[in-house]
């Protein structure tokens, strides 16, 4: 199997964007690069730089959304690893055949100008991971 071009963000779930904002900008000197709400999934997202990483923060705007399912059962913090790939349709069809299970069986919008499908945490030995690729349409 290819491997993946490269981590693209690191996901942290939290309550509310903008009390986080000085810890990344002050404390840790991470430029902000925008919030972005994904009506999709039900989310408002802040994206940060620090070097070659970027961070994105994910608010719910939604009672029913899953982040907001998440915080209620783990609280605040790391949600996901996000890793950028060529083709993502055939990457899931690898992925499937390989065994792993899939969240998103074909893949969705997402942030960022980006097509999105996350891998379930059971076959990441208990990460989600999300796999990305610029949109082309």
């Amino acid at each position: 199997m290819k491997p993946v071009k490269s981590l693209n963000h690191i996901g942290i779930a939290v309550r509310a964007i903008e009390p986080q904002q000085a810890y990344y900008e002050d404390v840790l000197g991470a430029i902000f690069e925008g919030i972005e709400e994904v009506p999709n999934q039900h989310v408002r997202v802040a994206f940060y730089r620090i070097g070659d990483i970027r961070i994105e923060l994910i608010e719910s705007t939604d009672s029913q959304s899953p982040i907001t399912r998440f915080i209620d059962q783990r609280g605040e913090g790391l949600h996901h690893l996000a890793f950028l790939v060529d083709d993502l349709p055939a990457r899931i069809d690898q992925l499937t055949q390989f065994g792993l299970n899939m969240i998103d069986p074909v893949p969705r919008p997402g942030a960022d100008q980006m097509d999105v499908a996350f891998i379930h945490p059971n076959s990441c030995g208990g990460v989600l991971t999300e796999l990305c690729q610029t949109r082309t349409r």
